[in-house]
C-alpha cells in the first residue's frame, strides 16, 4: 500500500468510525483466512463490519475525533468491528463465533456512544437478547398492564355512563311527576270554579227574590206613613 492508498484508506476508515455508534476492538490471533471470512459474513448479517487495520493507521484515523483514548488497546493484531445497527448483535455474533473457534477472537475493549466499555462488559452485552427480541419482551411487559388498565378504564367509563343514565331517568321521572301534579292542580281549580258558579248564581237569585219580596212591604209601609201624616194634619187644621 503506497502513500496515496494509505491516505485514502485512513480517510475512508475515519468516516466509517464517525458513522458507527459502536466500535469493538479484538485480537484475532490464531484465526485463519477462512475463519476470518466466516466471521465477516456473520457480522455483516447483523449490520456490522469487520476490518483488520494496522494500529498506527487506526491512531491516524481517530486523531482529533471526539473519542476517548483507546491507545492501550492498539497493541498486537487488531480487528476492528464497526456496528451500524445495534450494540448487542455484533457482540453476540463474535461471542457465538468464538465458542466454535477456541475462544477466538478475543475482545480488547469497545466504544459505545463515545464511552469506553471493557471486554467484560462487552461479554455481558453479548448475553442480552437481540434487539428485536428485547423490544418484543419490553412490549410484552407493557402489554399486560396496559390491557388491565384499558379494561379498568372501560369498566369505569361504563360505571359513569350508568350513573348518568340513572340520573337522567330520575330527572325525567321528577319532571313527569311535576307535570302531573300541575295538571291535577289545574283540573282541581277548574272543577272548583265550575262548582262555585252555580252556587254564586243561586245566591244572586235568592238575593234578587228577597229584594223583590221586601219591595212591596216597604211601599205599603211608606203609604201608611203618608196616611197617618195626612190624618194628623187634618186634625190640626181649625
Amino acid at each position: 500500500m503506497d502513500r496515496t492508498e494509505k491516505q485514502s484508506f485512513v480517510a475512508d476508515f475515519r468516516q466509517k468510525i464517525q458513522d458507527a455508534p459502536v466500535i469493538y476492538l479484538t485480537d484475532f490471533t490464531g484465526l485463519d483466512v477462512k475463519s476470518m471470512t466466516d466471521l465477516r459474513q456473520s457480522l455483516k448479517s447483523c449490520g456490522a463490519e469487520y476490518l483488520v487495520v494496522k494500529n498506527r493507521l487506526v491512531k491516524r484515523a481517530i486523531k482529533d475525533l471526539d473519542l476517548p483514548d483507546i491507545s492501550e488497546a492498539l497493541l498486537g493484531p487488531t480487528g476492528v468491528i464497526l456496528g451500524y445497527e445495534g450494540i448487542v448483535e455484533p457482540a453476540k455474533a463474535v461471542s457465538d463465533f468464538a465458542k466454535e473457534h477456541d475462544d477466538k477472537p478475543v475482545f480488547k475493549l469497545g466504544v459505545v456512544d463515545k464511552e469506553i466499555v471493557s471486554a467484560e462488559e462487552i461479554r455481558r452485552l453479548a448475553k442480552l437478547p437481540p434487539r428485536d427480541q428485547l423490544l418484543a419482551e419490553i412490549v410484552g411487559a407493557f402489554e399486560a398492564p396496559m390491557a388491565a388498565f384499558a379494561s379498568a378504564l372501560e369498566a369505569k367509563i361504563q360505571e359513569i355512563s350508568g350513573l348518568f343514565e340513572a340520573l337522567r331517568d330520575r330527572q325525567e321521572a321528577e319532571l313527569t311527576a311535576e307535570a302531573g301534579s300541575e295538571e291535577q292542580e289545574a283540573e282541581a281549580s277548574e272543577e272548583a270554579e265550575e262548582e262555585a258558579e252555580p252556587v254564586a248564581e243561586a245566591s244572586s237569585e235568592e238575593q234578587e227574590a228577597e229584594a223583590s219580596e221586601e219591595a212591596p212591604e216597604a211601599i205599603e209601609e211608606a203609604g201608611e206613613g203618608d196616611q197617618i201624616i195626612g190624618h194628623t194634619e187634618e186634625k190640626q187644621d181649625p
